[in-house]
Parts: C-alpha cells; structure tokens; sequence
C-alpha cells in the first residue's frame, strides 16, 4: 500500500500569485503530474489542509480544476486558511466532506488501512484546536478501528517544531496533550501525519511518531531560533509518500516534485562497482 501526502497547496484566483512570489497553481500542476507518473503509482493521495489561501470560493473552484487531471482517488482536509462551507460547496460530490455537521472530519478505508481525518481549524484563527466534542468523535472512532492499522490526519501540528514563529500557530497545547493521551491508549496507530509547518518532521508521540511533510510550493525557513522572523523559501517542492505492508509498518520516504539528473548505475554491467 502506497500512499502520497501533499499540504498546504496554497492556491489562489486563477493568475494570482502567494506573497506576491509564488505561483502556487503552477507548482500544484507539476505535483499533480509527478504523482501520476509514480511507478509504483500511490493508491491514494491525502491533502492535509490549507488547501487555498483566502478560503474563497473561486479558490476552491481553481483548486479542483487543478486537482482534476490527478489519476489518484485523493481526500482533503481543512487548515487555517480554509473555509468549510465554502470547500463543501464546491466539492459537493464528496460524501466524506459532507458527513459531518460542524466539523469537516471523516473515515476512509485505504486498503489495509484506516484514515481518521481530523478537522484543527479555528475559523479566523491561524492555530488550531481540538475541542472536546471533536476528540470525542475521534476516541469513538479510534475504538471503533482498534484491529486495524490507522493513521490519523490533521492540519496542525501537535508538536513543537523548534521554528518559533511556527510554534505560536500549531495546535493549542492542551488540545496536543489530550490528542497524545488518547492517541497512546491504541497501539494499532501507526502515525500522525500534518502540514502547516512546510517542512519534513519526525517526532515522539502518543507512543506512535507524527510527521509533517514540506509544500509542493514554497517552504517555511528553516531558523531554529525562538524569535525567528516569519519567512519563506524557495527550497525545491516535496511530498511524503507512506509505504505499507503488515510485516514493516509504516515507513516514510520524502519524494521530490521535479525530476534530478540520473538515476545513474553503481556498478558496471558484469557487476563490478564503478570506479
């Protein structure tokens, strides 16, 4: 089982750039096409939230013309500059989307495992929490998937970083430590994937490990310092992709959008390493 994570998509009217810097329409075209020529392809791709940058409704309609030509089933969730109705509106085909009230939170089965989709947004908020009636349902539907392997999907990270301006923006501290707890009573949790930061991470939690993946667009500066400014940076376009098996668990490669000279051989066709 092989599955791709992308996040924080970013995207704006059609022509318009993030920041006045980012053509994030054009670098989500190029994922979209490196994921359909994957080989082995994913059997699903999940979009962990921020999905457009103004919540707007002619946003969502770009983000799925952008999202059309991906040969991959995919599943959104919301981030801090999404809006819920808005999403449900122009994605009204989607049944996950529309089965919850308040919240946009959903399960699917992805072959051998189960997405707990989970809704962090705080509308007009850029950090993100999880109240008590949402890590209800969660505790519901962790019991309710307890013999099979799991992952659980969020926007915000539960974890701090190290980036401080980020840390401010992750998930509200006690939400975090609530979601740790319940997530530790179920062994069969095999990760805790997020966006938001624009980075790869890897960190205890729960008893499981949480990830975040970098941006398919621009990424969030790497300056590990508590005062660090709020900035962005050109580094190259990337995504997560979660391979599967009963035997070896969950393991995490951190793919990138454009193509790199090679592959080139290790060793010479009648089996001597190149020297």
């Amino acid at each position: 089982m092989l599955i791709a994570q992308i996040s924080d998509l970013h995207i704006k009217r059609p022509g318009a750039l993030a920041y006045r810097k980012v053509d994030t329409a054009a670098y989500l075209t190029r994922c979209v096409a490196r994921l359909n020529a994957l080989n082995p392809r994913p059997d699903a791709v999940i979009i962990t939230g921020d999905l457009v940058d103004q919540g707007e409704p002619e946003q969502y309609v770009h983000l799925k013309a952008l999202l059309a030509p991906l040969a991959i089933p995919y599943y959104l969730l919301v981030g801090n500059h999404d809006d819920r109705q808005a999403l449900r509106d122009t994605f009204s085909d989607r049944e996950e989307l529309q089965a919850g009230e308040e919240f946009v939170q959903y399960t699917v089965d992805l072959g051998p495992l189960h997405l707990i989709a989970l809704d962090s947004m705080v509308p007009g908020q850029s950090a993100g929490l999880l109240c008590d009636t949402r890590l209800a349902w969660l505790a519901e539907k962790l019991e309710a998937s307890k013999d099979q392997p799991v992952i659980v999907a969020l926007h915000h990270p539960p974890f701090v970083s190290g980036i401080g301006h980020m840390d401010a923006l992750r998930l509200e501290p006690t939400s975090a430590d609530k979601l740790a707890k319940l997530i530790a009573r179920y062994a069969n949790v095999e990760r805790v994937i997020c966006g938001h930061v624009h980075r790869p991470m890897f960190v205890r939690f729960g008893g499981t490990i949480a990830s975040a993946v970098p941006a398919p667009a621009h990424q969030v500066a790497l300056d590990l310092r508590d005062d660090a400014p709020s900035a962005f940076v050109m580094e190259p376009p990337a995504f997560a992709l979660h391979r599967y098996d009963s035997v070896n668990g969950l393991i995490t490669h951190h793919a990138y959008v454009d193509d790199a000279d090679g592959p080139y051989p290790f060793y010479e066709p009648e089996g001597a390493l190149i020297d």
